[in-house]
């Protein structure tokens, strides 16, 4: 049925004395979702009620729709590619025509819409972009010239700040509520200034060992080739598979991580290094899996010491199993894909 074969039935139901609510139940039962909405009914039983009784509607005031043509469309376009930013009402000023029309040309014509910008990690240059292209490429080849080999061979790390106190997310905060009771209330809390760095080295085993720094000290190239010193030990003890295999070794390009002085630590314990573009932590197992993860487990949890802080991530990773590991570093293969494919952008999550 059309609309004006609604309002019919809307005006049989006013002199019927149903009121709006009886109406929109009546209706809704023979038309289901078709059915006029109740703001709709309630409009018509108030011009009923002030002596209406066609169910014609009225003229509107305002230019034609001739206003929408394929030049006004044109010229609209290209407004919003100059500046995106700009308000339906600055374009509807700009060319003299009303809201509503630059409305249907966004919507109906062009079929865009506004979406608020989301976070990266930086807005990378076309050189950087291009940077991320060619090392996915190269990191592909490896990875399908023998899968299991790069698996079994590839080790990673990166470091973490882990707070005394993370406060929960607006998301993990929602709650399921009945009709009628109040929103949820949160108080606005701040992380702690208490925090522990956590450097995990780790592989698809699991976790080959992890260095804690207190807060008020720094990982320098000193520091981080101790750390590389000690992951070549653990890998010895750890993984006897590798006793005749050579290390794949996958770090950011922090300024301690690619010092002179680490570069020549890692080709003495005999590691390759696999290449990362820069401003990748998309392409980075740590942070697009193992902290997020780690981050979510921990928020809204409170701690008192760096200890408690420790023992909790100690026991989160040691519950973890085997494939959970294997699991986030092979999605490696589908996030460098994505990023050729993308031209160097960053991969959604």
């Amino acid at each position: 049925m059309d609309s004006k074969q609604f309002r019919v039935l809307i005006y049989h139901c006013f002199l019927m004395k149903k009121n709006t609510v009886q109406a929109q139940q009546w209706l809704k039962k023979c038309y289901g979702d078709s059915a006029p909405s109740k703001t709709t009914i309630c409009r018509w039983y108030a011009e009923f009620k002030l002596g209406r009784t066609d169910t014609e509607d009225a003229e509107r005031s305002g230019r034609p729709n001739e206003v929408v043509t394929s030049e006004t469309i044109k010229k609209v376009r290209q407004i919003v590619f100059e500046n995106r930013k700009l308000k339906l009402r600055e374009i509807a000023d700009t060319l003299k025509i009303s809201y509503g029309s630059v409305y249907a040309i966004l919507h109906q014509h062009l079929f865009m819409r506004k979406l608020l910008s989301k976070w990266v990690p930086r807005l990378l240059t076309v050189d950087q972009k291009r940077q991320r292209v060619v090392d996915s490429e190269r990191c592909l080849e490896l990875f399908r010239r023998n899968k299991p080999d790069f698996l079994r061979r590839y080790v990673t790390m990166d470091e973490t700040w882990i707070h005394h106190y993370t406060p929960e997310s607006k998301r993990s905060s929602a709650e399921w509520t009945a009709v009628g009771e109040k929103r949820p209330k949160r108080p606005k809390t701040q992380m702690w200034a208490g925090k522990v760095m956590a450097s995990v080295f780790w592989d698809t085993h699991g976790v080959l060992y992890i260095d804690y720094l207190e807060k008020g000290k720094t990982i320098n190239s000193e520091h981080y080739i101790g750390q590389l010193m000690r992951l070549k030990k653990e890998i010895g003890e750890k993984r006897l598979q590798m006793k005749k295999k050579k290390v794949l070794f996958h770090q950011d390009n922090a300024p301690c991580h690619k010092s002179l002085a680490t570069m020549a630590k890692l080709h003495e314990l005999g590691f390759e290094l696999l290449p990362h573009p820069p401003y990748s932590p998309d392409l980075a197992p740590s942070d697009y899996y193992l902290f997020a993860d780690l981050k979510k487990i921990l928020q809204g949890k409170r701690f008192y010491s760096n200890e408690e802080v420790i023992a909790e991530t100690n026991a989160y990773f040691e519950a973890k199993d085997k494939s959970f590991y294997k699991k986030g570093i092979q999605m490696l293969e589908k996030r460098w894909t994505d990023c050729v494919a993308l031209e160097g952008n960053y991969v959604d999550e």
